[in-house]
């Protein structure tokens, strides 16, 4: 979603748009509120699920193609952009079905199965990084980067710190899991000697997601006034998560493909506990961080127990993270989003030629 909106902030101002997304949810409400029109339509998965759950997925995807083949005749769009998500299977079929050029962009290095299978109704792929055309035919991908946020770029530390209220010049702690939270994070973050480490050596910003806000308010009301000064809890950060990233200089969290943008554009060295339970892909994200050298991966079964070691290794280490950060620093492109935007209007002129 982050993705597509800022590539939405390069377009053409005369563009028009059509947002098509699942019905409710954060998705709608973010979108919205950007002031772009928004269509909900039928969609769901159907991998993993038992088979009255694939059937009534399947049913979903049939009704959500229907919705799709309506809106692209009335709508009339130049071309489709994708990112991803159960939405995005019956809107290319339906696109494709009416001659309207898809590009896709995959924001992780490894695409999911909608994505690989759609591929091949693709105009042009935009991904993230260079490892990502390994599972392409040569010729279809360009490599944009991960559009992120444009504050992230133009934040500095201290700006960013005065944003989130932290006084003072400990190093800063980010700890997050995604927009829902990560519960195994949560709690190797929470844990008693953990935190004390944490809040008496650093100011935590720590964004628990919304399933664990009251466990996570529990334990900071528990806390001494000095240590609850240094602990910045938030069941949800989305106008100052820029400021969350460009404050840290370490980051904990999942592997999801926005940290393959956003660490990189704050300059941060990340630890990273890859989500054990959605294939590949989050290893894969984790992994070329690493290779990188901009990060170092834990497994989730093994955060509670390595986290404090290895927070440690790097909050005692100014050095190391310095040579992270500059690690991280060199992944980022800044101009991804006007990237992307580029090749969305090349392959509308292409159309246009062609018709």
């Amino acid at each position: 979603m982050y993705p597509a909106l800022a590539v939405v902030q390069e377009l053409n101002p005369s563009t028009e748009y059509l947002w098509v997304g699942s019905r409710g949810g954060m998705e709608e409400t973010l979108v919205k509120k950007a002031g772009l029109p928004y269509q909900g339509i039928a969609a769901a998965g159907l991998r993993g699920k038992n088979l009255v759950a694939a059937i009534a997925g399947l049913v979903r995807l049939v009704w959500g193609y229907t919705q799709s083949r309506r809106l692209i005749a009335a709508f009339k769009p130049d071309v489709l952009f994708v990112t991803g998500g159960y939405v995005c299977v019956p809107t290319t079929l339906a696109a494709h079905r009416a001659g309207v050029p898809v590009v896709i962009y995959l924001p992780d290095i490894e695409p999911g199965q909608a994505i690989k299978f759609l591929s091949r109704l693709a105009a042009k792929i935009a991904v993230t990084a260079p490892p990502a055309q390994k599972f392409f035919p040569p010729g279809l991908t360009v490599v944009t980067g991960y559009p992120v946020r444009p504050e992230l770029f133009r934040m500095d530390k201290q700006q960013a710190r005065a944003l989130l209220n932290i006084e003072g010049k400990r190093p800063v702690v980010l700890a997050f899991g995604g927009s829902q939270g990560a519960r195994s994070i949560n709690q190797a973050i929470t844990r008693p000697g953990t935190l004390a480490h944490l809040l008496q050596n650093t100011d935590l910003i720590h964004i628990s997601g919304p399933k664990d806000a009251a466990r996570t308010q529990a334990v900071y009301q528990q806390l001494p006034p000095d240590w609850q000064r240094h602990y910045h809890l938030y069941p949800y950060l989305h106008a100052k998560m820029a400021a969350a990233f460009a404050a840290a200089d370490v980051i904990v969290s999942r592997a999801g493909a926005s940290i393959l943008g956003e660490a990189p554009a704050a300059g941060a060295p990340s630890i990273l506990a890859p989500y054990p339970h959605s294939g590949a892909h989050q290893w894969q994200n984790a992994r070329y961080l690493a290779e990188q050298d901009a990060a170092v991966i834990i497994s989730d079964n093994d955060l509670s127990a390595s986290l404090p070691e290895i927070l440690a290794s790097l909050l005692d280490n100014p050095t190391r993270r310095a040579a992270m950060s500059t690690a991280a620093q060199k992944l980022a492109r800044p101009h991804a989003a006007q990237a992307i935007a580029a090749l969305l209007q090349e392959v509308r002129h292409e159309r246009r030629v062609e018709h």
